[in-house]
């Protein structure tokens, strides 16, 4: 069965930095083993997502409604967590201006299981499970809820709801 796993965000900003919580840093051992796991096998393919704007953030429709400054491209906010940057070299990493991503649907049409894993679970997760439903109805989307954090812990479970009522499975909820 042909398997991909986004990972959604995973950058400095939404972890430790200005939008950083406690549940993404928390999460954050539990994906370092899932990725581990996944290289060990060697069956999945990775993709990693990065938030990218601009210096001109604040000007936009995002910046406006969310008027903090983050995932400015080429920052140390910007890059993906230490934690996470050895994975990469075997994965494709695609920026993002966006909740979604656009490259997606195109980039995961010949995979059987499309899983997401990330941040933030209310936003760019759901964002992106979503879209990639809505292109590919029948392709199985999952969602590993031990592996995403929300901008709240309440939101995470919101954002978890919707996904499983718009039919994504919700693996390794707890």
């Amino acid at each position: 069965m042909a398997k991909a796993l986004i990972v959604v965000d995973m950058q400095n900003d939404f972890v430790t930095g200005v939008l950083g919580t406690r549940e993404a840093r928390e999460m954050l051992p539990r994906l370092v083993k899932k990725l581990a796991d996944i290289e060990a096998e060697g069956a999945v393919d990775v993709i990693f997502t990065q938030d990218t704007h601009a210096d001109n953030y604040l000007d936009t429709q995002e910046g406006r409604n969310l008027p903090v400054v983050h995932c400015v491209k080429k920052t140390a906010g910007w890059e993906i967590v230490p934690e996470l940057q050895r994975f990469t070299k075997r994965a494709q990493v695609i920026e993002k201006k966006a909740f979604g991503s656009t490259r997606l649907p195109s980039l995961i049409k010949r995979f059987e299981v499309v899983e997401f894993a990330g941040v933030c679970t209310d936003i760019c997760v759901v964002s992106n499970a979503l879209l990639i439903k809505a292109f590919y109805p029948e392709q199985r989307v999952q969602i590993d809820a031990a592996c995403c954090a929300g901008t709240t812990p309440e939101a995470h479970r919101e954002a978890l709801n919707v996904m499983r009522n718009c039919q994504c499975r919700i693996i390794n909820e707890f």
